[in-house]
């Protein structure tokens, strides 16, 4: 068996030291060799394990040349250390090596503390930690001439930290992508006032057919798109980098230029997430240049923006600040209002630029939707903005709120003044539904969509009651019980009712005046009856308008067929027979007045159906209501006409020319009216 292999020799220097007692004396230049050559805790330690292989007694080192906080810290508690001679000359040490890791960093701008290891950057902080400690302990022990060089070595520290937490905050910022928070916005728009035509003849919008259901207006029930979305501006594998650079910097007395760097970046990625919402910086004036098509889509982005700013983008501003800034609750309230002020007041500028601008119809719905975003979510902004320094932002919405509200109010204003001052003179041709009907109906159908926002910004005005109740026959209980909305909605209704009531007029014809008034009046009414806009007017509004059709069709039919019916009445010229009694010139005088009879029939037969096969009753069912009512009248006086006086006339020569229709025939062309076919005797103002 081989004998075990001698031991590695010791070094001589070592052996005899230690032999003659020398053991501290030979750690201590071992330990000054770690200190002097290591520029971090892991160097110390490769050293310390290098110089063990020469003698295991050499293991006896200390590491601890970088002490950590704790240590640093233990040293403060204690008191003043000048008492302690061994925490003195471990806080000078320290000191020393944390000084001279912050400098060897700061002579290499170019590298970042935060893109080395963990570790090293470990080691760094730990220097911070050792400088800003014995800066805030005067120096040291015995050593005031230390003070300046920790003031320095904590300046240069603080300046390397601001500048990686610059690059920590934009280097890890998350992309906004809007696609990801919206959703679409063409459901916004079905039904809703950007589709009304605002072209010529109604003053400023005289809207062509829009008969959409308005609860399209807002796309219906809408599913909220961020009640599961959380957004976080930054990557979360460096907010613990953050949160330690901030807590450092807000220690060593650099909350200034903490908070200055910070609110610095965030603003600037803010404005970079507004302008990926779509959200432009326009002044006033700029707003009121844009044409409506391209305000419109503006109008739309910003009441999405508004939801995913607060909902979105302020919500996850509030977490970062809570995260990095935990290090002060003034300070992560300070931060989180001018970090944000200036997205939120760009949004706002926006809401000021479009309630100054001058009041058309077609943006109502628009400035509904800006006022309810808002509204909806001032609550939560309140929510964010902890601190009493957020009262001024919250006011400063609340008064956008209020402006946007105004100018609500104004427009509706302004709408009934239009329907009171329009004056178009051009009647309907064929005597169909005016397109102010149409755009009007739509119009006030919308608005109860916003029912709620609306009888919350209209006053109540009792002289409109007095004026209401007069002109509709209401009675003061009724017209008390409605909304401030089905009050205005019911003045708005009234205006155009009798606007439609003056532009009838404008037919020579009275039976086309008929035609006009039921047409525009039957359509009021479907509106009326087919929405919620029966719930607020009530049973009895819509009954009273039914009448009215009724009296325009009776009046029609007095107006129009009074005349063709006159002559197949009876005036006793003989049986239909015809007699053989008396004077043969009394017989042949009978037959004469007969054929006259049928033949001015035929003529205003004729005459009526020319001109009114060109006029139009858009409703099926009062159109065919019309033509049972017709026939109900004439087929029978015609058929007993003919029945009775036919035989004088029938085989007569030329007894086609007088009896030209048989009853049949007549139904038949009855069947024709009214359905719009072109013709050249249209009417022409």
């Amino acid at each position: 068996m081989s004998a075990a292999p001698p031991p590695p020799p010791e070094s001589p220097v070592v052996a005899d030291v230690v032999a003659g007692g020398g053991g501290d004396k030979v750690l201590a230049a071992a330990q000054h060799i770690v200190k002097s050559l290591a520029t971090s805790k892991n160097a110390a330690d490769d050293m310390i394990r290098i110089l063990s292989g020469f003698d295991n007694r050499l293991s006896q080192i200390t590491s601890d040349l970088f002490p950590s906080p704790d240590l640093a810290a233990s040293a403060s508690a204690s008191g003043d250390d000048r008492g302690n001679p061994l925490l003195g000359e471990i806080s000078a040490k320290a000191f020393d090596a944390a000084e001279q890791l912050i400098q060897l960093w700061d002579g290499t701008p170019e590298a970042l503390v935060f893109e080395a290891t963990e570790d090293e950057a470990a080691d760094y902080l730990e220097a911070v930690d050792v400088a800003v400690e014995h800066l805030a302990r005067g120096g040291g022990a015995g050593s005031s001439s230390t003070a300046g060089r920790a003031g320095v070595a904590v300046q240069l520290a603080m300046a390397r930290l601001e500048e990686e937490l610059r690059h920590l905050m934009v280097r890890h910022a998350v992309p906004l992508d809007p696609t990801g928070l919206f959703f679409s916005l063409s459901r916004l728009s079905l039904g809703s006032m950007d589709d009304l035509d605002t072209s010529s003849e109604f003053d400023a919008a005289t809207p062509h057919s829009i008969d959409a259901a308005p609860e399209t207006a807002r796309g219906g029930p809408l599913v909220n798109p961020f009640e599961d979305q959380v957004f976080d501006p930054v990557r979360p594998e460096a907010v613990d980098d953050l949160r330690a650079i901030a807590d450092r910097m807000a220690r060593a007395g650099y909350s200034r230029e903490l908070a200055d760097a910070y609110c610095g970046i965030r603003r600037d990625l803010l404005d970079e997430y507004l302008s990926a919402l779509g959200v432009e910086r326009l002044s006033i004036d700029e707003v009121q240049r844009i044409e409506w098509k391209h305000l419109n889509d503006k109008m739309k982005k910003w009441v999405q923006a508004v939801k995913t700013v607060v909902r979105v983008l302020l919500a996850g501003e509030r977490r970062l600040c809570d995260q990095v800034l935990s290090v002060s609750d003034e300070l992560r309230e300070e931060c989180f209002i001018e970090s944000t002020k200036g997205c939120i007041m760009q949004i706002l500028n926006f809401g000021d630029a479009v309630a100054v601008c001058p009041r058309s119809p077609e943006k109502l719905s628009r400035i509904l939707d800006m006022y309810e975003a808002l509204a909806e979510v001032i609550p939560e902004m309140k929510d964010l903005c902890l601190g009493s320094s957020g009262d001024g932002v919250i006011s400063d919405v609340q008064a956008n709120l209020d402006r946007l509200g105004d100018a609500i109010r104004g427009t509706l204003f302004e709408f009934g003044k239009v329907l009171q001052q329009e004056s178009s003179r051009r009647a309907m041709t064929a005597g169909e539904i005016h397109p102010m009907t149409r755009y009007v109906m739509n119009y006030l159908r919308l608005l109860v969509v916003y029912s709620d926002t609306l009888d919350a910004l209209l006053d109540d005005d009792a002289h409109d009651q007095i004026d209401l109740a007069r002109a509709e026959d209401q009675d003061q209980e009724h017209l008390e019980s409605m909304t401030p909305l089905g009050r205005r909605l019911l003045k708005l209704i009234s205006y155009l009712e009798v606007n439609l009531e003056e532009k009838s007029k404008l037919y020579e014809d009275s039976a086309l005046e008929c035609i006009f008034s039921m047409n525009n009046l039957l359509y009021i009414v479907q509106k009326v009856r087919d929405s919620e806009l029966g719930k607020i007017l009530g049973d009895r509004w819509v009954k009273r308008r039914n009448g009215k059709i009724r009296q325009y069709s009776k009046s029609y039919l007095r107006i129009s067929w009074m005349k063709a019916l006159s002559f197949l009445k009876d005036d006793g010229h003989g049986s239909g027979s015809g007699s053989s009694s008396g004077s043969g010139s009394g017989h042949s005088s009978s037959r004469m007045s007969i054929k006259e009879k049928f033949k001015n029939f035929n003529l205003a037969f004729e005459e009526i159906y020319r001109n009114q096969t060109t006029w139009k009753v858009p409703d099926p069912q009062l159109r065919e209501e019309l033509k049972i009512s017709i026939s109900e009248n004439v087929i029978p006086a015609y058929r007993a006409f003919l029945g009775r006086y036919g035989s004088q006339v029938d085989g007569g020569r030329n007894s086609g020319k007088y009896i030209k229709y048989t009853p049949e025939d007549l139904e038949s062309q009855l069947s024709d009216l009214f359905e719009g076919a072109p013709g050249t005797y249209g009417l022409c103002y």
